[in-house]
């Protein structure tokens, strides 16, 4: 046994299914070949040794049809309340899956996994159910029939003569994290009927006569068996891949045929489907492509496409891989996948090549190991085995190989006719020279008769007797061979380079398709952007009408613009099917071939997100293996794209919900003092006033009565910018822009803060020719509010206010100026937050009002800021951008004066005072 460092790709792959699996809950299914076999009270069985076991265990659906050792395991398990519902006049008990969502217990045990709900469910199938189930972190114990997998629905029929009409796709099957057969024989399930223990007497009677006959219950029971075994199979091959088992473990045949492009290889496919169905064994069709096979022909290229298309007709899988070696990965797939059998062609080309150029055979019969090797003819098939030929040089590459062969002879005798001397060893090197440069050019056709043609004239002019064929001296026999074998190795050498230049160019522009379509992806922020992108790339590399499907909101597929073909409602079906199924179909493939398009999905880790249509100008354009891989490369790399999309919102929102989390408690914990504050004050004036002993005195009464009216004030500012912060963080906030003179919307805001201001001197500064501004007057003036209320809480008493507004380039620019302790330096930003309070008075107010002054001003499309005063103090500005040509006003110029902020305002403020 060889144990060797994991595949990282592989381990990539298994940490990313074991990351999804943890989120997901454990689905276990008791898996039966037919009813009766003892599903549910095996289930029931394990579900009670968890609860032993201190696990929390629920009942959300179970059907005991009767059976009284089944009823009596339920008897002290917790059970999900059952949902009525109305049904054609009918009064139904269907699974709540509301309810056992909300009781989301530890293990929930679902019986019949492929039970089809009532009409206006939730879900059709309660397969789904317990999909969602699982998606929310509950782990689940459920029973199922094998008749009631969807691939096994026709071979059923055609055993038993009954049409089971509740069937789930295999993949639930496939992707449950445990499998345990429920079995008994065909005599023991019978006895049961009999007894009645499954149906009552006369329906048992008739069962046995029907569905239960012995042959069914044989059948039906080697199909459960071999379901389980390919399970098995699978967890086992797992276990290899994990730890990196390389050697081969014969628990079960597996076939491994080896295809290239020759009429050989439909007969070795045909032969090894034969050989599959009497060793009842999975098996492979496998092609691998190597830079140095020549180039493939018309009627190659058919031949090997055939053979990989029949192979999945036939009920294997096709495969194909590209390596330098073609016994190295033949050895290699078939060590990862656990094949204990390869199937070969026999050799067909004479012994002599296979010793020069290596036999595949003989290579793989000595590195296989423990792996058997087959070499078979495959014979019986009714079609003669022809080589495949390679596609002939044209005429003009001999053409060309013919006149190299004369410009040697053409310097030689014009250096002849010159009486230079020209010794015969010269002329060879010239010719030896032609051979060469023809060898690296063409192939080996043309590149043999270059080599002819110089032996031929290198003989007849300048090897003496010259102008005959004839030579009497024996080592030009050598000279001759020497150039005709440099001929053949440097073609063959020249063919190869060329064939890997070719694959690599190939790479390369796979490579660069793949890179440029995956730059362009990472840039794309929204869905839309997204979906130009895919249709541009996937058009562009394949030449074809490109339609791209996303699932609407109930699961359907919907194109994301208008098709780029028509596109019907059978055209849709087959995209919904690749969609659910995440298997490309129609065009090119076994699966609804008859469709115009190749529809191929978009898939991630455990879903698909959308599907790319593509209807190719070549009818057999998908047929090629290599455009097959590059187009799957590209849905991938396009899934990924919509996943990373689709994890960017998750994130988005989480970071909501966490932010409106912290929201909230600081909100709560503001509120818990700012509103209790008040609110006591406005309880003790009130409690005072209403004892019978209290005060007498109008003044302390009076008095009372003020505290109450001024915690009132204060509490209604407050909900007021509670109130305004909401709009703000919603989006609600609605400007209603009118022309105003920015002094008007002042005065009325020094007014409402004329008792905060109380004991300070105001001035304004509103030069006469400033212009109107386009405000929400309302809006505008809670901005003044609020700043003018942050300043008289900031700075201590008596300290100036000065409001100066000056017209900018299309804008006006408003200063509120104080001289206070100023904002501390690096809070310049921050102290625009939400429930950001600084200095003197971080312990009152809620901290939302320059939050929302943000809000207003942004809202109209402004910005605004604070910069530290030189000599001490803050400097709140912002902007109102002049929006159109305002109305011409006649304003009377004023002189600057002082004035008393505690007198009221009569009329329009003055510009300066």
């Amino acid at each position: 046994m060889t144990h060797s460092r994991p595949d990282p790709d592989d381990l990539l792959r298994r940490v990313q299914d074991e990351e999804s699996r943890a989120r997901r809950g454990r689905l276990k299914v008791f898996l039966g070949a037919a009813p009766g076999v003892g599903k549910t009270f095996t289930m029931l069985e394990a579900a009670r040794a968890q609860r032993a076991e201190g696990l929390d265990v629920v009942v959300g659906v179970v059907e005991t049809h009767g059976r009284a050792e089944t009823a009596a395991l339920l008897a002290d398990l917790e059970t999900v309340p059952k949902r009525p519902v109305e049904y054609r006049g009918s009064r139904l008990q269907e699974f709540d899956i509301d309810a056992a969502i909300a009781r989301h217990p530890a293990l929930l045990l679902v019986d019949e996994l492929a039970h089809t709900n009532v009409p206006g469910s939730r879900h059709a199938k309660r397969w789904q159910d317990v999909e969602e189930l699982l998606a929310r972190g509950i782990n689940v114990y459920t029973t199922l029939n094998v008749q009631h997998l969807e691939s096994l629905n026709d071979v059923v029929a055609g055993i038993t003569g009954v049409q089971v009409r509740e069937t789930i796709p295999d993949l639930v099957l496939e992707r449950a994290d445990d499998v345990e057969l429920v079995d008994v024989t065909a005599d023991v399930l019978q006895q049961r009927l009999r007894e009645g223990k499954v149906y009552v007497p006369d329906a048992a009677a008739r069962a046995i006569d029907r569905f239960f006959r012995k042959g069914n219950l044989i059948a039906l029971r080697e199909l459960a068996l071999r379901r389980t075994a390919e399970r098995v199979d699978a967890q086992m091959r797992g276990y290899m891949a994990e730890r990196g088992i390389r050697e081969t473990w014969a628990a079960t045949e597996r076939l491994l045929v080896c295809i290239g492009p020759s009429t050989t290889a439909v007969r070795l496919v045909r032969a090894t489907a034969r050989m599959g169905t009497r060793l009842h064994a999975d098996w492979v069709a496998l092609h691998v492509e190597t830079p140095g096979s020549p180039q493939l022909g018309p009627a190659e290229r058919e031949d090997l496409i055939r053979a990989l298309e029949l192979a999945g007709q036939l009920g294997g899988r096709a495969v194909t891989v590209s390596g330098t070696s073609v016994a190295d990965e033949i050895l290699a797939y078939a060590r990862t996948h656990n094949v204990n059998r390869i199937v070969v062609g026999k050799p067909e080309r004479p012994g002599w090549r296979d010793r020069l150029r290596g036999s595949l055979l003989d290579a793989l019969v000595r590195r296989s190991g423990a792996i058997e090797v087959l070499a078979i003819t495959g014979e019986g098939e009714g079609e003669p085995a022809r080589p495949a030929p390679r596609p002939p040089a044209p005429w003009n590459e001999y053409a060309a190989a013919a006149a190299i062969a004369l410009v040697p002879t053409a310097i030689g005798l014009a250096l002849r006719a010159a009486e230079a001397e020209l010794s015969t060893i010269d002329a060879a090197m010239l010719y030896l020279l032609g051979v060469v440069v023809a060898a690296s050019r063409y192939r080996q056709g043309p590149a043999t008769l270059t080599s002819l043609l110089s032996i031929a004239l290198f003989d007849f002019f300048f090897v003496q007797p010259y102008y005959t064929f004839s030579f009497h001296d024996a080592s030009y026999g050598l000279t001759f061979t020497v150039m005709l074998l440099v001929a053949l190795v440097m073609s063959r050498l020249t063919a190869r380079i060329r064939s890997q230049a070719e694959a690599s160019r190939e790479r390369e522009r796979r490579t660069a398709t793949l890179y440029a379509m995956s730059r362009d992806l990472s840039s794309a922020r929204r869905s839309d952007e997204l979906e130009a992108i895919i249709l541009k790339h996937v058009h562009d590399t394949f030449a074809a009408d490109i339609v791209l499907l996303v699932p609407d909101a109930s699961g359907r597929l919907q194109p994301v613009e208008p098709p780029a073909y028509p596109i019907d409602d059978r055209e849709i079906g087959v995209a919904q099917w690749t969609y659910d199924q995440r298997q490309p179909a129609g065009h090119g493939t076994s699966t609804l071939p008859a469709a115009v398009a190749l529809y191929v999905p978009l898939a991630v880790s455990d879903r698909s997100v959308g599907v790319i249509g593509i209807r190719p100008t070549e009818r057999h354009q998908f047929r090629d293996p290599g455009q097959r891989r590059l187009l799957e490369a590209l849905a991938g790399q396009a899934a990924v794209a919509f996943e990373r999309l689709t994890l960017a919102e998750r994130s988005r929102r989480t970071e909501v919900a966490v932010e409106a989390e912290r929201l909230r408690a600081t909100l709560l914990s503001s509120l818990s003092h700012d509103l209790r504050t008040p609110l006591a004050a406005i309880e003790g004036a009130g409690t005072t006033l209403l004892q019978a002993d209290g005060p007498s005195d109008a003044g302390a009464r009076r008095e009372l009565a003020g505290t109450i009216v001024q915690e009132s004030q204060r509490m209604n500012r407050l909900v007021a910018n509670l109130l305004d912060m909401v709009r703000v963080e919603t989006g609600a906030l609605e400007v209603q822009r009118e022309w105003q003179p920015l002094s008007d919307v002042a005065g009325v805001a020094l007014i409402r803060t004329e008792e905060q201001l109380e004991g300070r001197r105001v001035t304004t500064d509103f030069p006469p020719t400033l212009p109107l501004v386009p405000v929400d007057e309302v809006l505008l003036e809670q901005v003044f509010v609020n700043l003018l209320e942050n300043t008289a809480k900031h700075t201590p008493p008596g300290t100036p206010v000065d409001i100066i507004a000056e017209e900018g380039t299309g804008e006006v620019i408003v200063t509120v100026a104080d001289r206070g302790p100023g904002v501390p330096v690096g809070e310049e930003e921050r102290v625009f937050d939400k429930f950001q309070r600084v200095g003197s008075a971080a312990g009152t107010g809620v901290g939302l009002g320059l939050t929302i002054c943000r809000g207003i001003v942004t809202a109209h499309g402004g910005r605004i800021w604070v910069e530290r005063r030189p000599g001490g103090g803050a400097l709140f500005r912002f902007t109102i951008p002049i929006i159109g040509t305002p109305p011409t006003i006649e304003a009377e110029p004023t002189e600057g004066q002082e004035l008393e902020p505690t007198a009221p305002w009569t009329d329009r403020p003055p510009s300066s005072s």
